[in-house]
């Protein structure tokens, strides 16, 4: 039998949209619209469609997957206001985000062939590419590139593991690692205020920000234009004198807890940024991230002492914030996507089944000179950066031991994943779906004895 064309998948994109659109009275009739929205996509079987007819259509499908998903965080501040952002919608939303992120990215990669960046090769800077990489807010879409401000906020994703662990910390997937805030000086300059694991908190130019290796970036704009580039001034000024003498340095906040100034975490130092510009009156973020208590043992290891948190998947959807533009780069989307399958198989084995990672000498050893290498020089650091990052002074060895181990594990499994995925393009033209992933990595921890790397758990 023939396949359909993309005109049974424009009609399951257009049922979306409906239901995007549909009113609603009652917290749960929203959760459940929401879930029939993701179930939506999740389910999809792309066997049903003819990947030549979804590769020529592509670039029209993924506005109307963008369009959908703008149109549903464009209700957040109306349902909000109606008392109807309860927590079980709060998360149903977000799984919608993500899904329909992922959707839209095996679009992408369709629509470019299935290329994918090469042995050394790194993404494009952020919000550039020919290949529909960038997608507008019809709000801010005036034809022309997108004019930062200064206040501005970037929600990011970097192609490291230890990205994907970040972006899955907390009660509900998200597809971001990192957020940072935009700054532009007197004279036009446009930069970067952040809070990075290795560094504490630092200015760094924009540019070099957005060339930094990133597979996606998000740019929201808070409603308040005043406040935010308040926001953006206070805190480009205290980062600044703790660079440059004036102030001590301000540490990266392994804790997550959002109250104290000494030491910052990245969307620590956005929180910070509005509440002080505000005097207090704008606390960020509007919906929290919380951490699931069953997994408590590994969130006290990496140093994680708050219930819950600001992450910086929180802003997308916050209604205090518009999403400006939306860039992706597709031939990095297949790895990440990869990554996040893994690490969320890897915490629902923990959450759900007990697993937990256990260290063997060489983990002990890495620990034990990443704890070291904080206090060498810069020389000394770079000599044992092949097998761990650059360390700050208060990152305890149990939290470098985790990050080892979790890098480790998933670049086991990243070898199989490739192929499998190549295998399946070559065969159907088409992507793995999140859900085939899913169910691969499922097969492994059965057929695994009870070890997946470093993370062990029952037979």
């Amino acid at each position: 039998m023939q396949k359909s064309t993309t005109t049974s998948l424009e009609d399951d994109l257009a049922r979306v949209s409906a239901l995007a659109s549909r009113p609603v009275e009652h917290p749960h009739e929203l959760a459940s619209h929401l879930r029939q929205i993701y179930h939506a996509v999740f389910d999809v079987d792309f066997a049903r469609f003819d990947p030549a007819a979804v590769t020529q259509q592509s670039p029209a499908l993924m506005k109307q997957v963008f369009a959908a998903r703008i149109q549903l965080r464009d209700r957040i501040a109306d349902w909000r206001s109606r008392g109807l952002m309860t927590r079980p919608v709060q998360n149903a939303l977000r799984d919608v985000f993500r899904i329909a992120r992922y959707g839209a990215d095996m679009l992408g990669e369709m629509g470019i062939r299935h290329a994918r960046l090469g042995e050394g090769e790194t993404p494009r800077r952020a919000f550039t590419g020919t290949d529909y990489n960038t997608f507008v807010h019809p709000k801010y879409d005036n034809g022309e590139n997108i004019a930062f401000q200064s206040g501005d906020v970037i929600v990011v994703r970097g192609a490291a593991h230890n990205s994907a662990a970040i972006a899955r910390i907390g009660d509900v997937d998200t597809l971001f690692s990192h957020v940072a805030m935009v700054y532009i000086d007197k004279d036009g300059k446009h930069w970067v205020v952040e809070a990075l694991i290795e560094d504490g908190s630092v200015i760094t130019p924009l540019e070099r920000f957005l060339e930094h290796g990133l597979g996606r970036a998000v740019l929201y704009r808070h409603m308040d234009s005043a406040l935010a580039a308040r926001a953006a001034e206070t805190i480009h000024g205290r980062v600044l004198a703790s660079q440059t003498g004036f102030a001590r340095h301000i540490p990266y906040d392994f804790s997550m807890r959002l109250r104290g100034k000494r030491k910052l975490f990245c969307a620590k130092l956005v929180h910070l940024a509005f509440k002080d510009a505000s005097n207090g009156q704008v606390l960020l973020p509007a919906f929290k991230t919380r951490f699931d208590s069953r997994n408590r043992p590994f969130y006290r290891a990496i140093g994680v002492k708050a219930k819950e948190t600001f992450a910086p998947g929180d802003i997308d959807i916050d209604p205090a914030f518009d999403l400006v533009a939306e860039w992706q780069d597709y031939r990095a989307t297949p790895a990440l996507r990869g990554q996040d399958m893994i690490m969320t198989k890897f915490f629902e084995w923990m959450e759900t089944r007990g697993w937990r990672f256990k260290p063997d000498f060489l983990i002990e050893l890495i620990a034990v000179f990443g704890r070291l290498s904080s206090r060498l020089s810069n020389r000394a650091k770079e000599l044992i950066s092949s097998v761990v990052p650059k360390v700050p002074s208060n990152m305890t060895r149990s939290c470098i031991a985790l990050i080892a181990m979790l890098h480790k594990s998933a670049e086991g499994l990243v070898p199989g994943l490739k192929a499998l995925d190549e295998d399946h393009i070559r065969m159907t033209r088409r992507p793995l779906h999140p859900r085939e992933v899913l169910a691969h990595l499922e097969r492994i921890r059965e057929a695994s004895n009870g070890r997946v790397g470093y993370l062990v758990g029952k037979v």
